[in-house]
Parts: C-alpha cells; sequence; structure tokens
C-alpha cells in the first residue's frame, strides 16, 4: 500500500507500530522496517520515496508543543529536503530511539540503589535502561536533548547516501555535489531525491557522518527587533492544516469493524473498591453490548458512548473508600510537619547550614494541588484477537503502558502492539496510564473491538494533581542594611511526589501501594528549583516528606511551580520591606547569571517597568529551570489590578533566553502557551477534596481563564548560542509570581497562597 503524505500526517494507524533501527546502533538492534510501494529506507528515522516525499518519524508524543514539526525540520535543514516534500509518523516504540537523558534525570525513580556511584556508572546505566527499557518517554523538555543529535546524524548520512548515488552516476566526487532543496546538483547536472532513492538506499554511509557545521537554528539576530508575527514562518507546522480541517486523528478518533463504545466509573482516587451496582436499572437502554466489572472500577459498552454512558448513570456503581481524603486534613499535615517536622537536607550552596546563624526575616508561602486537566479527557482504543492485543493509545510513556496493558491480561508484552496517537493536551497526565489497563481488560472481556473514553467527571476523580505544599523560607540580612541576604533557608514539605511517581509508572504499583512504598522519603525532584539562581554566600533547601493520604502526579511545570512563587514572592518581599526597588535588587544579585540578568533587563525594557511603585499595578518575576550552563530563563513583568468583575490580567511582558532556538514560531507559542497556563495556576480556582473526591465535577469549576481573560502577551527571545532548552514550562512557573507581585504593587496586599483568590482578597 502507498503512504501517502495526509496518512502519514493524521494518522498513526497507518505508520504506527513499525520497529526500526538504523546503522549508528549496536548491530544486535534489528532493522525490520517495511517500506511502503515506492518508498526506501534510509535507517531509524528517514523514508524517501520515489515521489520526493521524505517521511520522518518522530518517537515523541505530539501533545501540542510541535515536537512532530521540531524534528523534522532538523532533518530537513541537515539533509538539505524542501520543507513541502516532508512528512511525518509516529515512531515505534523501540530500542532506537532511546530518551537517555530523561532516563538520567530520572534515575533515582526507576533504580534508586544504583544510581549516584559515579557519574561515568550514572551514564553507563541510563544508557543500558533506555536501550533495554524502550524509554522513549516525552517529559521535562528532553525532546532537543535526546533526538536532535540522532536525527542530524541519520539526515547527514542519508544526504551522504545520495550524493554517493549521484556522484556514482555522473563519475564525480561525492564531496563535490550539493545538496538543497530536495535536489542533489553537480555543475549542470541535477536530480531529485526521488529520482536517486532507490540507488542511494544501497550507499553504504561514511562513518562519521559528515554534519552540516551550522546546527539548525531560528535564532533572532542580535539587536534586532521582536519578530513580526504576521509574518509567514520559515517552517510552518506540519500539523496545522489537519487540526484546522478536523482530519488529524486523535486516540478518540479511530473506528475499528465492529467496535462499540465504552464509559467507565471509578470510585475515589485513593484504595477505593467497587462494592454493588443495580444491573437490572439499565435493562431499558438499547445498545448495550455488557458490562465488565473490576476490582476498582465499572465499564459499560454499547453501540453508542451516551447509551453505556446512561447506563452506567442507571446503574449507580457503589464504592467503599478505605481512606477518605479532605483537603483540611491534608492542610493541617503539612502545616504541622512544616513547622516540626523531620527533614532531609537536599541542597545546600556556599556555605551551606553553617553559613545562616540567624533569621531576620521568614516568611510562609502555600500552595493548593492542580489539575493537569487537559481538554480531552483519556481517551483509547483497542483490539484482542488471538491472544494478542492491540491498542490505540496517546501516551508519554508507551512502553510503560504497554507493560502495564499486558500484565492486566496476562500476556507477554510482546503481544502487544501499541500505535502511537497525539494527544490533544496532556501538561504530563498522560504519564500515566491507568486507562491502558482498563481498555485492556475490557477488550479482553468483550472479545471485541473497544473504545474507551473517560467521562470529565472520572478525569477529575482520577487525576493525580501536582502535590500541595507548604515552604517556610528564612534569611539572614547583611548587617549595615539595604536588605542583602547574606543566607536563606528553604524548608518545602510536601509528599515524595516523584518517587511515588516514579513507583506507578516503572513499578506498575496502584496509587495507595505507591503511597505507602514512598512515605517518608526524601524525594529531591519534588524540590527543583528551590535553590534560587542569584549569587547569596549561604543556601539550604531541606525536604519535610508529607503522607497525605491522596495520589500526586506531575503537571506542568511541576515542583518549579512552588519553587518559583515561593523564591520570587519572598525576594518580593524583602526588598519591599528594606526599601528596594524590585528591579535593582534582582540584578545586585545576579553577577553569576549574566544570561538571567539579561532577560529581567529587557523584560523591563519592555514593559516599560516603573519601579512596582505603589498603585502601579506592576510586578516582575524570574525563574530558571536548569543548571547555570545550559538552563532556560525566563523573566516576566506583569500588569495585574482588581476591578469589579475580580483579578484583571492585563498585559504579561517575556523576556526568553533558551540559546539556540530550533523554530522561533514553535518556541513563541509554548512560552504564549505557557503563561496562559500560568494564569490559569494563579488566579484559577483551588482543587479541594471532601471524602477523597473533588468538590465539584465542572470543568468549568477549575475557573481556567476564558479568551476574554487573555491579556496583552509580549514575547521577546534573546539571541543566544548557548545549547537548546526546553521553552515549555517557563511561562507556567514565572506568570504566577509575578501577578503576585503585580497585585501587591496595586493593591498593597501580599497573597502568600496559590490559588491567589483561594483565600479571598
Amino acid at each position: 500500500m502507498q503512504v501517502t503524505r495526509r496518512g502519514l500526517v493524521t494518522g498513526a494507524a497507518v505508520g504506527g507500530g513499525l520497529l526500526v533501527a538504523w546503522w549508528f546502533l549496536p548491530r544486535n538492534y534489528a532493522n525490520p522496517l517495511e517500506p511502503a510501494s515506492g518508498e526506501h529506507l534510509f535507517g531509524a528515522w528517514i523514508k524517501i520515496a520515489e515521489d520526493g516525499v521524505v517521511s520522518v518519524a518522530v518517537p515523541q508524543l505530539e501533545m501540542g508543543q510541535g515536537v512532530t514539526t521540531l524534528i523534522p525540520q532538523i532533518v530537513a535543514q541537515e539533509l538539505g529536503a524542501d520543507w513541502r516534500q516532508v512528512a511525518v509518523e509516529p515512531a515505534p516504540v523501540a530500542s532506537a530511539y532511546p530518551n537517555v537523558p530523561l532516563a538520567e534525570r530520572w534515575a533515582e525513580l526507576w533504580d534508586p540503589v544504583s544510581v549516584g556511584v559515579s557519574e561515568t556508572t550514572d551514564d553507563m546505566l541510563a544508557q543500558r535502561f533506555a536501550r533495554a527499557q524502550r524509554f522513549t518517554a516525552t517529559a521535562d523538555g528532553t525532546s532537543l536533548a535526546a533526538y536532535e543529535a540522532p536525527a542530524r546524524e541519520a539526515a547527514a548520512a542519508a544526504r551522504a547516501m545520495l550524493a554517493l548515488e549521484a556522484a556514482d552516476r555522473w563519475g564525480v566526487a561525492w564531496e563535490e555535489c550539493q545538496v538543497v532543496s530536495g535536489i542533489v546538483s553537480h555543475g549542470d547536472k541535477s536530480a531529485t531525491f526521488g529520482e536517486l532513492a532507490g540507488g542511494a538506499a544501497d550507499q553504504s554511509p561514511p562513518d562519521p557522518p559528515p554534519l552540516r557545521p551550522e546546527a539548525p537554528s531560528d535564532n533572532p539576530p542580535p539587536g534586532s527587533l521582536p519578530d513580526d508575527v504576521s509574518a509567514i514562518p520559515q517552517f510552518p507546522r506540519i500539523d496545522l492544516p489537519s487540526k484546522v480541517d478536523g482530519s488529524y486523528r486523535f486516540a478518540a478518533d479511530v473506528r475499528l469493524p465492529g467496535m462499540v463504545y465504552a464509559a467507565i466509573r471509578h470510585g475515589p482516587n485513593n484504595g477505593s473498591e467497587l462494592t454493588g451496582f443495580n444491573e437490572a436499572a439499565a435493562e431499558g437502554i438499547s445498545g448495550i453490548v455488557g458490562a465488565v466489572r473490576h476490582k476498582r472500577w465499572l465499564a459499560v459498552a454499547a453501540t453508542t458512548w451516551w447509551s453505556a454512558q446512561r447506563a452506567l448513570e442507571a446503574m449507580a456503581p457503589q464504592f467503599t473508600v478505605s481512606y477518605p481524603v479532605d483537603s483540611a486534613d491534608i492542610e493541617a499535615r503539612i502545616e504541622t510537619l512544616l513547622r516540626s517536622g523531620d527533614s532531609y537536607l537536599v541542597a545546600e550552596t556556599g556555605f551551606g547550614e553553617e553559613g545562616m546563624t540567624r533569621v531576620d526575616t521568614a516568611r510562609r508561602y502555600d500552595v493548593e494541588p492542580a489539575h493537569a486537566a487537559p481538554v480531552e479527557t483519556a481517551s483509547a482504543a483497542a483490539r484482542w484477537s488471538g491472544g494478542r492485543l492491540e491498542l490505540w493509545i496517546a501516551s508519554q510513556a508507551p512502553e510503560q503502558a504497554r507493560k502495564a496493558a499486558a500484565k492486566a491480561v496476562g500476556i507477554s508484552p510482546e503481544d502487544v502492539a501499541l500505535y502511537p496517537m497525539p494527544a490533544g493536551g496532556s501538561f504530563d497526565a498522560r504519564l500515566e496510564h491507568e486507562h491502558a489497563i482498563e481498555i485492556a481488560h475490557i477488550a479482553k472481556e468483550l472479545g471485541r473491538p473497544v473504545q474507551l473514553t473517560w467521562p470529565r467527571r472520572d478525569e477529575l476523580i482520577r487525576s493525580r494533581p501536582r502535590a500541595p505544599a507548604g515552604v517556610l523560607i528564612g534569611a539572614q540580612l547583611a548587617e549595615g542594611g539595604q536588605g542583602s541576604i547574606d543566607a536563606m533557608r528553604v524548608r518545602v514539605a510536601c509528599q515524595p511526589s516523584s518517587h511515588e511517581f516514579g513507583r506507578r509508572l516503572f513499578g506498575n504499583l496502584i496509587p495507595s501501594a505507591a503511597i505507602r512504598d514512598t512515605t517518608g522519603q526524601k524525594d529531591e525532584l519534588a524540590l527543583e528549583g528551590a535553590v534560587p539562581p542569584y549569587d547569596l554566600p549561604s543556601v539550604s533547601v531541606h525536604h519535610v516528606p508529607v503522607e497525605t493520604g491522596y495520589p500526586a502526579g506531575r503537571v506542568r511545570g511541576n515542583a518549579h511551580q512552588v519553587s518559583a512563587f515561593a523564591i520570587e514572592s519572598f525576594i518580593d518581599e524583602v526588598a519591599a520591606e528594606n526599601n528596594r526597588e524590585p528591579l535593582s535588587y534582582r540584578m545586585s544579585m545576579l553577577g553569576g547569571d549574566i544570561r538571567l540578568a539579561a532577560c529581567l533587563q529587557r523584560a523591563a525594557s519592555m514593559a516599560e517597568w516603573d519601579g512596582g511603585v505603589n498603585q502601579s499595578g506592576q510586578g516582575l518575576a524570574c525563574h530558571r529551570i536548569g543548571d547555570a550552563e545550559t538552563g532556560a530563563r525566563i523573566a516576566c513583568v506583569a500588569t495585574a489590578r482588581r476591578g469589579e468583575g475580580g483579578v484583571r490580567v492585563a498585559r504579561l511582558s517575556a523576556a526568553v533566553d533558551i540559546g539556540r532556538i530550533v523554530n522561533i514560531d514553535i518556541a513563541r507559542q509554548q512560552i504564549e502557551g505557557g503563561l496562559m497556563f500560568g494564569i490559569g495556576i494563579a488566579l484559577g480556582n483551588a482543587l479541594r477534596m471532601r471524602g477523597g473526591l473533588p468538590a465539584s465535577f465542572d470543568y468549568a469549576d477549575l475557573g481556567l481563564p476564558r479568551l476574554a481573560d487573555c491579556p496583552e502577551i509580549d514575547v521577546d527571545f534573546l539571541p543566544s548560542e548557548a545549547a537548546p532548552a526546553d521553552p515549555g514550562e517557563l511561562g507556567t512557573v514565572v506568570a504566577p509570581p509575578a501577578i503576585a507581585n503585580a497585585l501587591f504593587s496595586a493593591t498593597g496586599l501580599r497573597l502568600r497562597r496559590l490559588p491567589l483568590l483561594s483565600s479571598g482578597l
């Protein structure tokens, strides 16, 4: 079957599940990729068809962040392809695509015993783990770090093979051939990729592959004005046309012959069990195919999803809750342990603990749990036949989802074919794979193709929110006034949410078991960003483990949401107490991070910063995600006011340094989207629990920003030759403290809890 560009762009069912490998991997990884008619293989990343279409395999989940444009763009620029001839297909879950940087970052989650022996050993273990476990997870902004280099090398090898084929035909040196815009040329001779593909695929690529001297870049030139957002981007998103016309396929769009539709009802999040339901109450509803009962849920399948949902409502499933959780109980635990609980020292700089001999000023900040709340609820399609399972699903960790589904129905992971589908949004929610387990059970029980879609109620019930936290910050100020900080101590009370998440992802534990397994553990990942980017003589960070009884997970921004809000609010407070102007006060402490200082200056200039004087409504914040060498940086000035309709954010001005930019249009989208996400975190409604259930199941009650709430947003990127860094979470974490500081400027009220209005004004 000939695979068309439209087929490649709009669906995974055509190309999903293909297992591929390429020359630069160890020989024991086979290359079973089967090209369509007229296509020729160029390793694990590239296929070139005789009509000239270059298909690029992408091993990361497309969830709105544009990765299915970024990686093909890298290949196109290195290969010398015309962007109009480039298509994309989801890469299979395979050892050819290890996400080694993420495996290194999460090493203590999958191997807490061996990690930390030595840097060399950790690198080796991460390499081995990522390949052996087919670890291709999409998270923590590691797509470029993990895949830019191998994608470039594969494209460079393919370019050389095309040049070798042309050179053989023309009797010239292949190094003298030019490869530009999908054409190989030498003097007056030229040939298209399609004309050369068949012979080029049999050429032996040079080792190492001949990379172009310039890495893919879309950086603004030094001294340039912000990009004209109305200009046509050089590399427009590949997925944009199909998303506009509605042909882009998500897991909920999969249709299989004879497929039925399943709805599901869950009990409270932690440790609930199904005790009964009224099966007879659904007898009058047409189209019911069957019900599947599990220890912790009840599903009904029907010829339409609405019939299945109506049947569930009529059957009124009942659950027992062994550990009902209320928000008031969680807050009381955090309150008690933050003040007096045992803690672990997780980080220190400079003189560390010894540098702080007194506390001159201290403040407490609280952060409520937050949902990822993607608009698209969990959905998957499955087909069970002959002891094998086919699974169509959007997953940020597809191999872990595949293994969990296999274990659930008692088969080998090799008997599960997982077809990667894009997500309409995730914000880390699709790192969880509970719905993969559920649909595996349902498909096997019914013995026919089925699609499972969670209703909004169950998406909120089974959500793993970002953990709540209490943060206590104390500072020792330099003698002589001016508010200079000599030492800072940060104490964070929160559950070890990263380890809890790791037990679910890598250990396949249910939430209650993961909580029991991690209670009392030190969790450095749960405190990321708690070491400020400022030059301070002494900093120490302590983790106070708290068992809340409610499962926690990952949400866009993760721990940096907590740390950025607390640190930047505290810095603003110290400046105000000591009559220091907020911008110059921060600048005086940023001698060790010139790039972040430049972001601050640029954001202040963009917003026409007035010093944050009383009633101005301007507030600023800055943050760095990652280390001083490779981290991403952002500074933001917010203009916010309290009005008759509540708090209104009128403007956000952000200056960003993410190193070398591969696609500035996508980077801008990520920052703008992150800032809007941050407005939701800052001004949305708090997630409250009663008896282990959310107090509301209404999506509207989350208080997420609407179109009318969108402020004027200005984003500028600072030119940089540093390694690329991810922009996806920067806006999310910097917006809340900038807005909080703006509200202080406007009203004189210091809001120390997220969401900012959770306790009212």
